[in-house]
């Protein structure tokens, strides 16, 4: 009977050790796995904190106090500035053409005290040329006009004499609106800085009110331009193409553009969906869409696509500043990206294509072989693994340049054509209504496009606004 007791206390004994233990045993197995997620969690906010304008898309004025010193050209040796030797370069003269005025000056006297008379001044040689450029004194020329009222004989009514075509119907002449919205939109001046600037330099009263009536109406009489550049863009055989973030009321928007060569187009979208960027290129778009790798662009197919490698530089620096196999990983890739540029850098020289596909070649096979090692599902790095795959999805897209004229391997262009436009939107803090969304499309469109022509804005606007006031066909600008 004690035997059985005994046994019987033992079993119990047994159950409760092996249920404290398997109990110990999911509690270690939890434990583990939380410290996996934070130890995730962890590495996931250093990187964050880590990026910067070398290893990511932030700008150079976000970068933290302390991130390290973007990579320059190794030095020649030589001190800043011209050397010695260097003939410099002075400013031209204009031609006589385009002189004003010219004043003839004589020598008084020589340097061994002869002084010379009117009688004497017969030139020795062609005379040395100075010009001034000076502002003559500014005013607004202010035209009234008076519409006189004649009584007819005839019928006793009495009629009024009309404006003529060329006379614009508002208070403002196109080419006063022409510089008001040229610096509201190219020059970034504000509706109260506009108001003291015009007012100091031109002597013409204005209210902000009255600015933004003179902008709105040039927004306006752009519709047309406007979807013309659309429709060239979306025809053109290469486009450049990025987005960036807008606010309508405070409230978050997307500013998207598309750039050719010789023309810009900006679109305010509600986000930065697939379906805005269809809306921007059209659905029917056949030409090569060069882009960073945002997700949006993936509804392009890849062979129809040039991935920026601008982006991938800073994507293997990313890398390249782990550790172990992710440092590796990234330091090869960024020694195929600087092979890759100095091909295309020679390429700019000699126009050479099937050179340029020559050394790109190795290129390719190296970077291959480097993204389906690091795809793999044993690779030990899940960054690396799914930026590995990502490149292997668009594998074409990343060769483009290679094989079409016209398409560059970065999408420099675009973040060009951006730069303006994000400037404003800081300052302006975006949009306050629909309709002036649709009137710095516009604006903005106009801008970036006369200045890829090195065309002057102000010379545009005032030819448009005369034309709209006489009622003649619109000027475009393609």
């Amino acid at each position: 009977m004690e035997r059985a007791e005994a046994e019987a206390i033992y079993g119990q004994g047994r159950e409760i050790v092996v249920g404290v233990l398997v109990a110990l045993s999911e509690r270690v197995a939890a434990q583990d796995a939380r410290i996996e997620r934070l130890a995730a969690s962890v590495e996931e906010l250093e990187r964050r904190l880590n990026r910067n304008s070398r290893n990511s898309s932030t700008p150079p004025s976000q970068d933290p106090p302390g991130a390290p010193e973007r990579k320059r050209a190794p030095s020649a040796g030589r001190s800043q500035g011209a050397q010695p030797g260097h003939l410099g370069h002075g400013r031209p003269l204009a031609p006589m053409e385009s002189v004003d005025e010219v004043i003839q000056h004589w020598p008084e006297h020589c340097g061994c005290g002869h002084r010379f008379s009117e009688a004497e001044r017969e030139p020795a040689s062609e005379p040395a040329r100075h010009q001034v450029a000076e502002l003559p004194p500014l005013a607004i020329l202010l035209t009234e006009h008076r519409l006189h009222r004649l009584r007819c004989p005839d019928c006793g009514l009495t009629a009024r004499a009309e404006l003529p075509p060329e006379v614009p119907a508002g208070a403002f002449g196109p080419r006063l609106e022409a510089a008001v919205a040229t610096l509201s939109v190219r020059n970034r001046v504000s509706r109260r800085d506009l108001v003291e600037l015009v007012e100091e330099l031109f002597g013409c009263a204005l209210a902000t009110g009255t600015v933004d009536a003179i902008v709105r109406r040039t927004g306006q009489a752009l519709a047309l331009p406007y979807e013309d550049l659309l429709g060239h863009v979306r025809s053109a055989p290469a486009v450049n193409v990025d987005e960036t973030g807008w606010r309508l009321r405070g409230k978050q928007r997307t500013l998207w553009g598309a750039f050719t060569e010789g023309a810009a187009v900006f679109r305010i979208a509600p986000d930065r969906h697939r379906r805005e960027a269809d809306a921007l290129l059209g659905e029917e778009f056949s030409g090569i869409a060069c882009s960073d790798r945002w997700w949006a662009y993936n509804a392009f197919e890849p062979e129809c696509r040039q991935v920026c490698w601008s982006h991938l530089l800073r994507d293997f620096t990313a890398h390249a500043e782990g550790s172990a196999a992710q440092k590796d990983f990234g330091e090869a890739g960024l020694r195929t990206a600087e092979r890759l540029f100095a091909a295309w850098q020679q390429f700019q020289q000699d126009s050479d294509r099937p050179a340029l596909k020559r050394a790109i070649a190795p290129l390719k096979r190296e970077l291959r072989t480097l993204l389906e090692t690091h795809a793999r599902k044993r690779a030990r790095h899940r960054h690396t693994r799914t930026f590995a795959k990502n490149l292997l999805k668009i594998w074409p897209a990343l060769w483009t340049f290679t094989l079409i004229d016209g398409v560059e391997p970065t999408n420099n262009a675009a973040e060009r054509g951006l730069r303006g436009a994000v400037i404003y939107r800081k300052l302006s803090l975006g949009s306050q209504s629909e309709q002036g969304e649709r009137t710095i499309e516009r604006l903005l469109s106009v801008s970036q496009t006369c200045r890829l022509q090195r065309r002057s804005l102000f010379a545009y606007l005032a030819d448009l606004l005369t034309a709209r006031a006489r009622g003649d066909p619109i000027p475009l600008l393609v």
